[in-house]
């Protein structure tokens, strides 16, 4: 039975040594949660790290403990003390996590810590496919395995792959920073579908696509030489009815059952007239933006005195990543702003900050949530923020107002909340003033309408949605009626090919025979598929044409010796076997003297373009020119054009060119010439382009026709590479 297989860094699980034993602790974050729908019911594995260093356990151990973690649906990659120390502590949150939330100061790219991340990367990987089996689903998470996709992927691309990153995915300019980014984004891209929190991370990630690795991007999916990738928004939600239904039954609670910290909270509100909590919770990380919004609150009190006494802001700040330098800086700020602020406005009855810097209990953390008027969720950069969500689903009664930060993916869905620049210190302490001053009927209306959203799209629903997405993609795949070509299917077309009287195979070249290049001129064949060609030729009753966008002197260089025909520049000049050179001529002999300006001021006006003239046709190549200025440039390159060619000259739109042409001959009208006076029973015919649809539309229909990558096609087969398609073609003689 086919399975899902959860990949993360840490088991939803923590291993715990004990004195002479180990205890299994299960973890409750919001990942763990979310992925209980997918994890419990149906067969599943989840693979991570346990959260011990494997040097702390000896292999007779090991071994029974793995056994016993199996038995749960649990794998456990194991790690040892440097590799925690360089791949967790070190590359993914002293290199990732700051440059990915913006923070480059912060950032330090260490060839070590690279080597040890690539080589962590591969143990996740190689945990997958010791388990993987046929029809399984896998689903990969976060900054920590941005390699591992496609690790696994190169050993089995069938497999179908999802990857979800839970933090944000910064602009091209940031992310253009990290040393070793080809290799990140190619990572990820051995996904099959790819997700984020929101539409500007999905923006962000395929604006780095496009101009980093020059992929071709179509709306929301990535063309790979050999596959499509997806990439969509799921943003994460919560377990709504945990913190609603507990919300519900503190409510009901009588004057006994109350906690400490309830009883204390209650306390401030009864002996200040209006009082009012202000709750701030936070991890403490400089992306939270815990000291801005302390210096926000110390500008409210200052600009408006007359809620001294009347307010307090609760501060409770989880400890995190304690032992690292730039952690500790930050408390010891956080400290003396805290001592500063209190010292400047408290009186003897009271104290305008408490702050807390400790983890808290679940029934503690809903007292803090009910209780608190207002909660101010202000981080700099923050890929979700789920404490925001948490605060709206506790409100069971309707009122309390959340102040929250733009740049927190939550804002996208909880729009409205007061939303607030984390940078400007007075839009921040105004906000408090209208958060305090907000009639109950306006809170109510607000946290209707967000708590309803938030209650239909919960974590267990965004991990459904996700998983839906996936399969489907699956399908998707899996119904094309496009054939991949493998082999069993291939050894069919050797043996029709075989067996067939009388053969002909025509032959893209770029992209086909030989793989793009920068410059195309560097293109060229190489000598064993020379001596190919040759063999080709030379098989009993069988003919051979290259059909090329190529000019006449590029083809007749390469191939002018062979006893093949020749096609160029997509069908305006002809040479058949033994025979001279044909051209189509046009009647419209000066149309380039219109066209050259025209295509000269795009070039100037579009680093990385440049023109090549042919006999027959002018073409703007933009493959090595920034994408997203490309596709702005092409639009209104056609849209000029357009209205200015003749009936006598047509546009192509090929592979990272534009071509204008003279004549009203293509590939097709080429191949049907050459078909004209042969008798052939078999046909096979190899493109990549756009421009070789025409051959696949024109050919009889019992041709076997070959698209090379995984694009929109006519063909009725695919295959992936250059490389495969010289393997079948060797695969005909032998």
């Amino acid at each position: 039975m086919a399975k899902n297989i959860i990949v993360s860094n840490r088991l939803p699980i923590q291993l715990t040594k004990l004195d002479n034993s180990f205890e299994f602790i299960a973890t409750s974050g919001g990942l763990a949660t979310g992925m209980n729908s997918v994890h419990k019911g149906q067969e599943s594995l989840w693979i991570g790290w346990p959260g011990i260093d494997n040097d702390d356990i000896d292999k007779k151990t090991w071994a029974p403990l793995k056994k016993s973690l199996k038995r749960e649906g649990y794998f456990p990659v194991s790690l040892n003390h440097n590799e925690i120390e360089d791949f967790y502590y070190g590359l993914s949150n002293k290199s990732l996590w700051p440059l990915f939330h913006y923070f480059i100061e912060f950032s330090v790219f260490d060839e070590k810590q690279w080597k040890s991340y690539q080589k962590v990367n591969q143990k996740f990987a190689d945990s997958v496919l010791s388990n993987i089996e046929e029809g399984d689903t896998v689903w990969i998470h976060d900054y920590q395995l941005l390699l591992c996709p496609k690790m696994i992927k190169d050993i089995r691309p069938d497999v179908t792959i999802g990857f979800f990153l839970h933090i944000p995915f910064p602009s091209f300019e940031i992310f253009r920073i990290f040393p070793w980014r080809e290799l990140l984004l190619e990572g990820i891209l051995g996904a099959d579908l790819i997700g984020f929190h929101t539409y500007d991370y999905e923006r962000h990630f395929l604006s780095s696509v496009k101009r980093i690795l020059r992929k071709e991007v179509s709306f929301n999916r990535v063309n790979l030489e050999t596959r499509e990738v997806v990439v969509n928004t799921f943003p994460m939600g919560i377990d709504y009815n945990k913190f609603n239904n507990a919300a519900q039954s503190h409510l009901d609670m009588g004057a006994d059952e109350k906690s400490d910290l309830k009883k204390q909270l209650e306390l401030h509100k009864k002996g200040a007239d209006q009082g009012k909590l202000i709750l701030s919770i936070d991890r403490l990380d400089y992306t939270k933006g815990v000291v801005n919004r302390i210096k926000a609150f110390e500008l409210f009190l200052t600009k408006y005195p007359e809620y001294l006494e009347k307010v307090r802001l609760v501060m409770l700040t989880v400890p995190s990543r304690s032992s690292v330098s730039d952690y500790q800086r930050l408390k010891k700020e956080t400290d003396e702003i805290v001592g500063r602020v209190n010292g400047k406005f408290a009186t003897i009855n009271w104290t305008p900050i408490w702050y807390y810097y400790r983890a808290m209990a679940f029934d503690d953390l809903i007292d803090l949530y009910m209780t608190s008027d207002i909660a101010m969720i202000t981080p700099v950069r923050d890929g979700m923020n789920l404490v925001a969500k948490e605060f709206v689903a506790t409100r069971v009664k309707g009122d309390g107002v959340l102040i929250l930060s733009e740049m927190a993916g939550a804002s996208k869905e909880l729009y409205e909340s007061v939303l607030v620049n984390p940078f400007d210190l007075n839009q921040m302490a105004d906000a408090l003033l209208t958060a305090i001053q907000m009639p109950t009927e306006e809170q109510q209306k607000r946290n209707l309408s967000m708590q309803k959203r938030l209650s239909r799209y919960s974590v267990e629903h965004w991990a459904n949605e996700f998983m839906k997405a996936l399969k489907t993609k699956h399908l998707s795949l899996e119904e094309s009626s496009v054939i991949k070509i493998n082999e069993r299917n291939q050894n069919t077309i050797v043996e029709k090919f075989k067996s067939a009287k009388k053969r002909m195979i025509f032959l893209d070249y770029d992209g086909t025979l030989v793989g793009y290049h920068p410059k195309p001129e560097l293109a060229i064949p190489d000598e064993f598929l020379i001596e190919l060609l040759k063999k080709l030729i030379n098989y009993p009753q069988t003919e051979l044409a290259i059909v090329s966008g190529r000019d006449q002197d590029f083809l007749e260089k390469y191939f002018g010796d062979l006893s093949v025909t020749l096609v160029a520049e997509h069908g305006y000049f002809i040479k058949h076997k033994k025979q001279n050179w044909m051209s189509k001529e046009t009647q419209q002999k000066n149309w380039k003297e219109d066209i050259i300006p025209l295509l000269e001021t795009f070039t100037d006006r579009t680093p990385g373009t440049f023109i090549e003239e042919k006999k027959n046709s002018l073409v703007w190549h933009y493959r090595k020119t920034d994408p997203e200025l490309a596709a702005e440039r092409v639009v209104e390159l056609k849209t000029v054009l357009s209205s200015l060619i003749s009936d006598e000259l047509h546009l192509l739109d090929g592979d990272k060119v534009i071509e204008v042409v003279s004549g009203r001959y293509n590939k097709g009208t080429a191949v049907s010439e050459i078909l004209s006076d042969k008798a052939a029973d078999f046909i096979l015919c190899f493109g990549d382009d756009i421009t070789d649809e025409f051959m696949f539309n024109d050919l009889p229909s019992h041709s076997v026709n070959v698209k090379v990558g995984k694009k929109n096609t006519q063909a009725n087969y695919c295959i992936d590479k250059p490389h495969d398609v010289i393997s079948l073609l060797n695969a005909l003689t032998h």
